[in-house]
């Protein structure tokens, strides 16, 4: 190639990238556009009492402009990614300010109001424009006074503390709604339904103190006693974004001995042996595809948070021990599978066990590499930062 041919190509790309900064320039100028309609849309909701997310309306802008881009020679799955984003960020910008769905209420006392969990319940019904007090273990000589006002007092307390706090709780005013937030359901359903002759009722968000606010995600719901009188709460979650799934206080702790404990304590292990066997983490990483690089950070992101709160999660159950007992037996089961060299029963095994889940392991095998994909483009998961030496 010649040096004017190459001079030529060179100011051809030139102008080319020139030409994409001004579109990207453009997009920013159009998001920030979307935003303050998005914002618009956020006072209107918060008039009117809509919902922050609405399912229906998010499917039907999705299906309109992957069908546009169809059209239009552009990757409907790109699109669906692009939207998906904004759409988050959208929900984020409308959720300052929400409708109070019940203003007859008088006070609402968030007991543990001042951890991390409880001050997400405290913020979202500020916004929604109760009036809400915080009482801590160095108020409760006020704790009287101010029951005595309440139309709901909700219990946020470590899952140690949650019955005896609950047992402790006197008098409280007849349709006074008592509620709780704690990952077990049995016991404080239970405790609170002997306490309080009022309306009862048990709740647990599925979400930790990270989330930004309640939109898109489960709140699991356990009836106790005066549905009726606490449905404004209900209503409420709903209008925050939840996602309300009803269940029995048993069934609930059945379901959360695999969908926590289950998966914590075996995430503990794992964390445990590499700490044991002290492989070298910028190369684990360095090393490892999108998929074994989001497992190793979902194992680290276990020993960021709260030891406090996983051991109170784990060890609050004794009948979860036998569970993680089962599955320790069935781990050696295969590690003799292993040892004794036998590929044709593993294989047997794990053809049992691809049958036991069906179709939805086809479904896991699509959505994993949509995440995959988004997961290969975040730079957090590619290494891990090499340590100064002290």
């Amino acid at each position: 190639m010649s040096k004017d041919t190459a001079e030529q190509f060179a100011q051809q790309l030139s102008d080319l990238r020139q030409g994409i900064d001004e579109l990207d320039s453009q997009l920013v100028d159009l998001l920030a556009k979307r935003a303050a309609l998005a914002s618009k849309v956020g006072d209107i909701k918060a008039k009117t009492g809509m919902p922050i997310y609405v399912p229906s309306r998010e499917a039907a802008l999705l299906a309109d402009r992957q069908q546009q881009a169809e059209a239009a020679g552009v990757s409907p799955a790109l699109v669906e990614d692009l939207l998906r984003r904004i759409m988050r960020e959208s929900y984020h910008i409308q959720n300052n300010r929400y409708r109070c769905v019940n203003p007859g209420v008088k006070r609402i006392v968030v007991i543990g109001g001042g951890g991390a969990l409880g001050s997400v319940f405290v913020g979202l019904f500020t916004r929604s424009g109760y009036n809400v007090d915080i009482l801590e273990k160095d108020d409760w000589s006020q704790a009287e006074s101010l029951f005595a006002q309440a139309s709901l007092v909700l219990v946020s307390v470590p899952i140690n503390l949650t019955v005896d706090v609950i047992a402790s709780l006197k008098a409280l005013p007849e349709n006074c709604i008592l509620a709780d937030i704690t990952s077990i359901k049995d016991k404080p359903l239970g405790a609170m339904m002997a306490a309080h002759s009022g309306p009862v009722v048990g709740l647990h968000p599925m979400f930790g103190p990270d989330a930004p606010g309640m939109i898109k995600q489960v709140v699991v719901v356990c009836h106790g006693r005066g549905e009726a009188t606490y449905e404004w709460l209900l209503e409420q979650m709903k209008t925050w974004g939840a996602n309300l799934i009803e269940t029995t206080a048993q069934d609930h702790d059945k379901a959360m001995a695999f969908i926590q404990v289950m998966r914590h304590f075996n995430t503990f292990v794992y964390g445990a042996h590499l700490a044991g066997e002290n492989p070298d983490l910028v190369q684990l990483t360095q090393l490892s595809s999108p998929i074994y690089r989001l497992e190793l950070a979902m194992v680290g992101r276990l020993f960021a948070q709260s030891p406090n709160l996983y051991a109170d999660i784990i060890f609050n159950n004794p009948d979860n021990f036998a569970l993680l007992r089962r599955f320790h037996q069935r781990f050696g089961e295969a590690l003799s599978l292993l040892e004794q060299g036998d590929k044709t029963a593993f294989i047997e095994q794990f053809n049992e066990i691809g049958e036991w889940f069906g179709d939805y392991a086809k479904t896991c095998l699509v959505d994993s590499k949509q995440l995959l994909l988004k997961a290969d483009d975040n730079q957090m998961l590619r290494s891990v930062q090499p340590q100064p030496e002290d």
